[in-house]
């Protein structure tokens, strides 16, 4: 590999860290406007009707107070630097990342997709994903738990790719809606698969790309 193409992937790396860092951080602003509990703010204001519901309340502040710390601790799990020299934070943080997967973003991620936007076409991505979402988090733990390392960073890359879909959905939705003359709904329902089957596609050519390295390194 010449030292330019080097350099460029390094680049393409600072900008999609940087990226992702702004991004983020506009997920930040979106769920403190959450705190405290409200019920006529951001999304809830077009969400009135399942608001009222008990069981949707739960769901929904469950959902937004810990996705966003999914959000933050999967971004830690990927750096090789961290994990060597700080091999008990990465245990930790990955231990906790999917903990809150499993028992409350993944489920509760759920519970909203069965009532999101745009009919059914949009319920059965959201609940698919949710499925995926807590699939993909657990067998990485069963994997790290059998050190079965290959599989274990296969299946966090799928992970965290899903957990991306929280930005990935409002991007994909503002570049749409700044492009092309839709009605509002008819983007929600594109971007409901978009959001997450593009990460998802992203996280397997890595993965891919991942194992020819490892081909070339063996030979």
């Amino acid at each position: 590999m010449t030292i330019s193409k080097i350099n460029a992937i390094r680049i393409l790396k600072i900008i999609s860290y940087c990226g992702l860092v702004y991004l983020s951080y506009l997920m930040v602003l979106i769920s403190i406007q959450y705190i405290p509990v409200r019920f006529d703010v951001a999304f809830l204001a077009i969400k009135q009707d399942e608001i009222s519901i008990p069981y949707y309340q739960i769901s929904f502040f469950t959902h937004v107070y810990t996705a966003i710390f999914t959000l933050l601790l999967g971004f830690f799990q990927f750096s090789k630097r961290l994990r060597k020299k700080y091999p008990k934070f990465h245990q930790a943080s990955g231990k906790l990342y999917i903990g809150l997967i499993v028992l409350f973003a993944g489920p509760s991620g759920f519970v909203m997709g069965i009532h999101a936007n745009g009919g059914i076409y949009s319920q059965i991505s959201f609940c698919l994903l949710s499925l995926l979402w807590v699939y993909f988090t657990i067998q990485a733990y069963r994997n790290a738990r059998k050190k079965e390392w290959k599989l274990h960073s296969k299946f966090i890359y799928r992970s965290y790719a899903l957990t991306l879909s929280a930005l990935s959905l409002r991007l994909f939705k503002w570049v749409i809606a700044s492009t092309i003359a839709l009605p509002p709904m008819d983007i929600y329902k594109i971007v409901a698969w978009g959001g997450w089957l593009v990460n998802l596609l992203i996280a397997e050519l890595i993965i891919l790309n991942e194992d020819k390295k490892l081909v070339k390194t063996e030979n």
